[in-house]
């Protein structure tokens, strides 16, 4: 069965013509995208839990120490924050470029090959954080018995919980980036 659009060549393959991406496609692309990193921004930097527990009794009596669980007693969830900011900002940054930058200079070659570099910076910049703040998840759940780290999301599951939905919402926000980078070369691939 051919396709309305295809084209026979002489060997008989036929080639089929691919959609132009289109400024829309992406501009949606970027909206769910900042949304996804800066849902994963906030969440994890409102992440925290308090909760006393008990570490002896001596008689009948508990002792408890109130123990604080914050994204900040982590040099990673830290830096899972600021990368997934930089990527909220980064495409907040292209949507204002897209619709209020100087038009006369629209899908020229300099244009293109900068948001394509700076769309791989960030794709680099936010596979890093979620890396890092994935490992601390994997720590924080089942902990490490060869360094003596103890687990802590048995005691604080709230604060594991808020960790684990922003770590989500910051792969799909990074799937969504990986598509926009590769939509974006093919964007300027197309130009030349």
């Amino acid at each position: 069965m051919a396709l309305e659009n295809a084209q026979k060549l002489e060997n008989g393959t036929e080639l089929v013509a691919v959609r132009k991406v289109t400024d829309s496609t992406i501009v949606v692309l970027r909206v769910v995208a900042f949304l996804a990193t800066v849902s994963a921004t906030v969440v994890m930097a409102m992440n925290k839990e308090t909760k006393s527990i008990v570490v002896a009794t001596v008689g009948t009596t508990p002792i408890s120490v109130t123990l604080t669980a914050k994204f900040q007693h982590t040099p990673a969830n830290v830096y899972f924050v600021i990368a997934n900011g930089i990527a909220s900002f980064h495409n907040l940054f292209m949507m204002a470029v897209h619709f209020f930058g100087d038009h006369t200079f629209k899908d020229k070659g300099l244009q293109l090959v900068m948001v394509a570099i700076l769309d791989v910076m960030i794709v680099a910049l936010l596979s890093s954080g979620d890396g890092a703040a994935t490992f601390m998840a994997q720590l924080g759940k089942k902990g490490n018995s060869h360094a003596m780290w103890n687990k802590i999301c048995d005691k604080f599951e709230k604060f594991c919980d808020h960790a684990g939905g922003a770590i989500i919402a910051s792969y799909i926000g990074l799937l969504l980036l990986l598509v926009i980078t590769a939509l974006s070369i093919i964007k300027l691939l197309k130009r030349n």
